[in-house]
């Protein structure tokens, strides 16, 4: 009975978990770099982004008061105050303390620590702290490792960083725009000339189309990397050069072959009685385009268009090699993220941030034209 057209399938259930794990595994990664794009970077080096809500358990290097601080009682010199507040740490109860980075829960709180030069030292629980000496106190003050329990943070810190900081290895706002500016023609242009082809592979009767819609789809195998490189010697010879019209004629090239495949495969599975009718109406080809077959293949436009904006969009090689911009540097998001992770690595609350913005955009194109996009595949392939 289960063969039978029209009964729903036992096993529905198994297919709805799988695409929801997908789904997950998918947005977990995006979701991590949220959580962490509002954190410090203690927060991020002391724990996952996962543990980001609940109070974790950090070690913090502090230094005591310097010798202007010094007083004398009796033989000893003595360095009072709260080692907390001093190094504007808030109000943090300290769990255990060391003098050591090699040791950092050496002494719990209360206890006497010895120092190197014979120094002597006792930090209570609230951060208060005694430091002693028999003689005078010289140079800056001892520097201490406490460990405490560090109530969750969030900041908008790294946002304001990444999108308003006047350094240009922070800075994202100008390679935000240069990313639009790449990316919006680069998914436009392909997209008006692919239509057209499509079309006329499609719905018009000329010598070689078998053969054209042959080539078009030897084309999808060509490797990108193999035609960078004559690529832009063409466009230095015809005197394009490096530019944002070299890397959009780039994507464009790139990008056409699977455009027309998949606009081609959508519009000759349209009724044919439309376009015959329309053709004895006396409807021009570009009337019946325009009118008829456009209309009826947004869903296959949107689905190309999400894929052409989101390979432009995370594209880093062909704005490498096409794409020098007015400041003579290659300034996307996805360099930009490079830079990033190059020359301030250590900085991951920076980063996770960059890489956020950098995703969210896509995100946001890809849910919004979601339901035209699986409209347009599964017309695709069935028809």
């Amino acid at each position: 009975m289960d063969n039978i057209a029209g009964h729903k399938s036992s096993l529905t259930w198994a297919v709805h978990i799988s695409v929801a794990l997908l789904v997950l595994l998918w947005l977990l990664p995006t979701l991590g770099l949220l959580v962490s794009s509002f954190r410090t970077a203690d927060q991020i080096a002391g724990s996952g982004w996962w543990a980001a809500p609940f109070p974790q358990e950090e070690s913090l290097q502090l230094r005591t008061a310097g010798p202007d601080e010094m007083t004398q009682d009796g033989d000893l010199y003595v360095i009072e105050g709260n080692l907390l507040e001093q190094n504007g740490a808030g109000d943090l109860d300290i769990s255990a303390w060391g003098t050591s980075a090699r040791d950092v829960s050496a002494y719990a709180p209360g206890k006497t620590a010895e120092m190197r030069g014979g120094e002597t030292m006792t930090l209570e629980e609230d951060g208060t702290y005694r430091l002693t000496s028999a003689e005078a106190f010289e140079g800056r003050g001892e520097r201490v490792f406490v460990s405490a329990t560090v109530p969750p943070e969030f900041t908008l810190d790294n946002y304001e960083r990444i999108l308003f900081s006047d350094d240009s290895r922070e800075g994202m706002a100008k390679a935000f725009f240069n990313t639009l500016t790449v990316t919006i023609p680069a998914t436009i242009i392909p997209i008006l000339i692919a239509a057209f082809a499509a079309y006329a592979l499609a719905w018009m009767d000329f010598p070689g189309r078998a053969l054209l819609v042959a080539a078009v789809v030897a084309l999808l195998v060509v490797p990108l990397q193999l035609a960078l490189i004559p690529l832009l010697r063409l466009h230095l010879s015809i005197g394009i050069g490096k530019g944002y019209m070299g890397v959009w004629l780039a994507h464009t090239a790139f990008g056409m072959p699977l455009a027309v495949y998949l606009l081609r495969n959508y519009m000759v599975g349209l009724p044919k009685d439309i376009i015959e009718n329309a053709k004895v109406d006396g409807a021009t080809d570009f009337q019946i385009f325009t009118r008829i077959v456009l209309p009826l293949s947004f869903p296959a436009l949107a689905s190309f268009a999400i894929f052409q904006f989101l390979w432009t969009w995370n594209d880093l090689l062909v704005a490498l090699v096409f794409l020098i911009d007015a400041s003579g540097q290659t300034t996307v998001m996805t360099r930009q993220i490079v830079e990033l992770l190059g020359t301030r690595g250590g900085n991951w609350e920076i980063l996770a941030t960059a890489a956020f913005v950098s995703i969210s955009v896509p995100l946001v194109v890809f849910f919004a034209m979601q339901r035209y996009l699986v409209r347009g595949l599964l017309a695709g392939s069935v028809k």
